[in-house]
């Protein structure tokens, strides 16, 4: 049995940003998702886990971590989500992220995708 996520209550929802980028960085993948916050659900989401991905990337002999890959990450993110008719979305900053590297990869190749950033 599926247990549906909470619907949230009109008065929050109309201040929320509907889409939200979100990062994850680990020492070995890059991933990124698009949470549609009213609903709590994925919108979208790219990693260099996914297994085409990565065995594009192994037999490129490409790094599946280093900021070439999130380029790609966000690249592909982007035009999932034009796919999905979703023109813009909010960045979403944890504590220790900075706009540098890897951060900066990700949000530049979604914006060049043709996704506008709040």
């Amino acid at each position: 049995m599926v247990i549906p996520p909470p619907i949230r209550a009109e008065r929050i929802t109309k201040f929320l940003k509907p889409y939200v980028l979100k990062m994850h960085f680990t020492n070995r993948f890059v991933s990124a998702q698009v949470i549609h916050t009213p609903t709590a659900t994925v919108a979208a989401s790219a990693s260099s886990q996914e297994k085409v991905l990565r065995l594009s990337m192994e037999q490129a002999k490409e790094s599946t971590r280093d900021v070439a890959a999130a380029a790609k990450i966000g690249n592909i993110l982007g035009q999932r989500l034009l796919l999905k008719n979703i023109p813009a979305v909010s960045v979403f900053f944890k504590r220790e992220q900075k706009y540098h590297g890897k951060v900066k990869a990700v949000i530049d190749s979604v914006r060049e995708a043709g996704v506008k950033l709040i």
